[in-house]
C-alpha cells in the first residue's frame, strides 16, 4: 500500500499511516521548515516543495508519472481560515478553496482511499458540501468522522474533522481504541527544566490573577497546568488530557514551591510532541521552538491516523 501527503506539514498522518504498514512515497508543503523536517524524519520518501494550488492537472500528470500508481491520499489542508482561532481576522478565500487541491490530486491520481483531515470548523466552509460531492462524483463512498485524539491513546483533547472515502466500499466505522483517556501527568516533566516564581518581577499581572484563581479552586498543594486561551476554566489537573495543542505556547506548569509560595514554567517542545503523540524517535531537530510549536499545533495526531488506515486496510 502506497501513499502520499498532500500539505504534509512535520508528517503527523504519514507517520500514522506508516505504522499502520503503508508505503510513504512522497508529502507536499510549500513551507521550507516542513520540508527540512519531513525529509529528516521520511528520508526514502520524495519531498515536493510546492505551492498545491498553483499546479495544475498536467503538473500534476507530470508527479504521478515519476511517482507511479498510489492506493491512499492524505491530506491535512492549512485550517486557519476554517477555525475560530483566527479570531476576527476574515478568512482568506485562497485559502478556504485550497482543499479543492486535494480533489484535483484524487482525479488524476485515482487512489482507492482518501483521508482529509481539518478543524470541525471546515464543515462551514462555502464549498464543503460541493467538495464532498465531487469525491462522490469521482467514484467515492464517503463517511465524515470527529475523532477526539484522547480516545486513541494521545494525552491530548484533540477533536477533528476526517472525511473518509474508499472508491470500491463504504468506509467503515472508526472506533475509540480506549476507554481510559491518557492524563496530562504522562506528559510532563514535573522535576525537569527550569521554574521561575510565580511572583517574578516581570510577570504579567493577567498571569498572575489566572493562576490566583485555579489555587483558589484546586487548592495550593497540587501541581496543575494554566491555560492561556479558552473561554472556560484558564486551568486544568494533571488527571485529564491536555486541551488542544495550538501554535503557540499557551500551557504553563504550575507548581508547589514547598516553600510556601508557587512556581511555573511553560511547557516545553518535548512535551508537547509528547502530547500530540508523536514517538521520542521523531526529529525536530534545527527547529527554533517557535518552527517547533507551529509544526506541532498544525500535525495530525499520528496515533489516530494509525487507527484510520488500519481500518481501513482491514476492510481491503
Amino acid at each position: 500500500m502506497r501513499a502520499i501527503d498532500l500539505f504534509c506539514g512535520a508528517g503527523g498522518s504519514s507517520l500514522g499511516a506508516a505504522a499502520a504498514g503503508v508505503e510513504i512515497v512522497a508529502g507536499f508543503d510549500v513551507w521550507p521548515v516542513a520540508a527540512r523536517v519531513y525529509a529528516a524524519n521520511f528520508p526514502r520518501a520524495r519531498f515536493y516543495p510546492c505551492d498545491l494550488a498553483a499546479l495544475g492537472e498536467s503538473d500534476i500528470r507530470v508527479i504521478r508519472d515519476d511517482l507511479g500508481p498510489v492506493d491512499l491520499l492524505l491530506a491535512s489542508p492549512p485550517c486557519t481560515d476554517h477555525s475560530p482561532a483566527r479570531g476576527a481576522k476574515p478568512p482568506s478565500s485562497a485559502g478556504l478553496d485550497l482543499p479543492w487541491c486535494v480533489w484535483t490530486f484524487a482525479r488524476v491520481f485515482r487512489p482507492r482511499w482518501i483521508v482529509v483531515e481539518n478543524v470541525i470548523g471546515m464543515r462551514r466552509w462555502h464549498g464543503y458540501r460541493a467538495f464532498l460531492w465531487s469525491l462522490c462524483g469521482l467514484g467515492y463512498c464517503i463517511r465524515q468522522e470527529i475523532l477526539d485524539a484522547a480516545d486513541f491513546a494521545v494525552p491530548q483533547r484533540r477533536k477533528r474533522l476526517y472525511v473518509v472515502c474508499d472508491r470500491e466500499t463504504d468506509p467503515p466505522e472508526i472506533a475509540p481504541r480506549v476507554s481510559d483517556c491518557v492524563p496530562a501527568a504522562c506528559v510532563v516533566d514535573l522535576d525537569g527544566y527550569a521554574y521561575t516564581p510565580l511572583y517574578a518581577p516581570r510577570r504579567a499581572r493577567a498571569t498572575i490573577e489566572r493562576v490566583e484563581r485555579a489555587l483558589r479552586v484546586l487548592g495550593r498543594d497540587v501541581a496543575f497546568i494554566s491555560v492561556y486561551y479558552g473561554s472556560g476554566p484558564q486551568w486544568q489537573t494533571l488527571g485529564e488530557p491536555l486541551r488542544t495543542v495550538t501554535t503557540s505556547g499557551h500551557f504553563a506548569l504550575v507548581r508547589p514551591d514547598w516553600r510556601g509560595g508557587h512556581e511555573m514554567r511553560m511547557l516545553q517542545v518535548d512535551e508537547l510532541r509528547r502530547a500530540m503523540g508523536f514517538p521520542a524517535s521523531f526529529v525536530l531537530d534545527g527547529c527554533t521552538r517557535t518552527d517547533a510549536m507551529r509544526l506541532l499545533g498544525n500535525a495530525v495526531c499520528p496515533p489516530v491516523m494509525q487507527a484510520i488506515v488500519e481500518e481501513l486496510m482491514r476492510c481491503a
